[in-house]
């Protein structure tokens, strides 16, 4: 700015000149430094998206001025050059900050794709879920849509629905009359709002690897209920929800001190130790419980113990040892609780 107000101006290098061109150099660096200031609390998403509503606010003063414009010369109504420059700006004003209002409300559901370039939200994504014919076959996940948890994230492929009516066609294969009685029954689950999916890979013969090719296409994850796809999924790099494992870890913690009305099913590895099982499957190891195989009896926990294949549970005998023929006729009747009702 000095060197601007000592070369342009009539005066040339003169104190006065100087002295306009530091402070005016000064007062725009400050406010430089101000605008840089204020643009730190923004990040690039916001600057991206405060740019595209300007630019749709521009494309939309444009069209209605051009629409204008063309109405009033059809009507035969001519405006002054000054009015119709003052409404050109209030026009463009209005229609920018319409455009800005609009993405900003609009952000997380922001997507806009051009060629080679994606600018989608990244923000709060969840990823959908695929749906394997495997899990179709496991009743729980009916109680799991149930729960809410899995609404508006269900896919189904359409080659899997129709392999699943070529196989119950054949009197001989149950299981896809089963998946197909699943299917309907989430199908009509309001909240649920299961998706489709047309995308098919003729060229791939076999069902799991179109699945993990739709999976990688979409970004999305697979739930199944058969274990050995687990294995395919990691060399491909899709994650696989697996509702057995799903349910491993909703199984029921037995707390230290609390009382198991247990059926000794054969002896343990340690001395006068016996092996029962509750409900889940859970292994139950009770001290003083060699002798009484067969039969049940009650027995206090004292520790639950994590290991690789799963749970197991460490009680001891109670001094009130057996339970009468009664007693055990009654724990018989009991009903099995149900943790994914």
């Amino acid at each position: 700015m000095t060197t601007y107000t000592t070369t342009v101006t009539i005066e040339g290098l003169t104190l006065f000149n100087t002295i306009i061109g530091v402070v005016a150099g000064s007062l725009f660096g400050l406010s430089l430094m101000t605008i840089d200031y204020f643009f730190k609390r923004f990040t690039l998403r916001s600057f991206n998206i405060a740019m595209l509503g300007l630019f749709i606010g521009y494309l939309m003063g444009e069209a209605v001025f051009l629409n204008l414009n063309s109405a009033l010369e059809i009507s035969r109504l001519h405006l002054e050059p000054s009015t119709k420059t003052l409404f050109k700006t209030a026009l463009f004003l209005f229609t920018s900050y319409l455009g800005m209002c609009m993405t900003k409300r609009a952000s997380e559901e922001l997507s806009i794709s051009i060629p080679f370039i994606k600018f989608k939200s990244m923000n709060y994504k969840k990823k959908d879920l695929l749906i394997d014919p495997s899990i179709l076959q496991d009743s729980r996940i009916i109680d799991l849509a149930t729960s809410g948890l899995l609404n508006n994230h269900l896919i189904l492929p359409r080659f899997v629905l129709k392999d699943l009516y070529n196989g119950s066609e054949s009197e001989i294969n149950s299981k896809a009359k089963h998946s197909l009685e699943i299917y309907k029954k989430l199908e009509n689950m309001p909240h649920l709002e299961l998706r489709y999916v047309d995308t098919d890979f003729p060229g791939i013969p076999d069902p799991m690897s179109k699945l993990i090719r739709l999976a990688r296409l979409l970004d999305a994850n697979i739930i199944a209920s058969d274990m050995s796809r687990i294995q395919q999924s990691t060399i491909e790099g899709v994650s696989i929800i697996n509702i057995n494992l799903l349910a491993h870890a909703l199984k029921p913690l037995t707390q230290s001190g609390e009382y198991l009305h247990i059926k000794i099913q054969h002896a343990g590895k340690g001395a006068k130790q016996g092996v029962g099982y509750i409900e889940d499957g859970t292994m139950v190891v009770v001290n003083g419980g060699a002798d009484h195989i067969g039969k049940t009896v009650k027995a206090q926990v004292l520790s639950v113990k994590h290991t690789t294949s799963g749970r197991m549970i460490f009680c001891n005998s109670t001094e009130e040892g057996l339970l009468s023929d009664q007693e055990t006729a009654a724990l018989a009747n009991l009903e099995h609780k149900s943790y994914f009702a």
